[in-house]
């Protein structure tokens, strides 16, 4: 499984953001899907979680009530969408893959895959 994630940009306090992760390979829907994110220095950090269907989602506290992950697997594709955005948003953004399918997974150990990450900037 290979995972593409784009969407990233420099943008104001306040603003929305809407990142992608797209995965290749016919087991997507298989697969819990998560985001995290990571500054210079500090360790990766838990964002959010959504299980194989998309039915069971699992928030950070730093980011819940203006986040929502979801998921398309027709598209092969995870969605991140961040509202009211905060300065301290900013970090390069990971998506992964688990083959938990079900499984709640905040930590970086129980996923397999990793994308490339995608820089969101969020000035003041």
């Amino acid at each position: 499984v290979q995972l593409q994630a784009s969407g990233g940009g420099l943008v104001q306090a306040g603003d929305s953001l809407r990142l992608s992760c797209a995965a290749s390979g016919r087991t997507f829907s298989r697969l819990a899907m998560g985001w995290f994110r990571q500054t210079p220095g500090k360790e990766r950090e838990f964002v959010a979680f959504i299980n194989w269907s998309g039915g069971s989602t699992y928030y950070a506290d730093s980011v819940k009530g203006r986040s929502t992950i979801s998921r398309d697997n027709a598209k092969n594709t995870v969605y991140l969408q961040m509202n009211s955005l905060k300065p301290e948003d900013t970090a390069v953004y990971y998506c992964a893959a688990s083959r938990r399918p079900n499984g709640l997974a905040t930590s970086t150990a129980l996923y397999d895959y990793w994308g490339q990450g995608t820089q969101v900037t969020v000035s003041s």
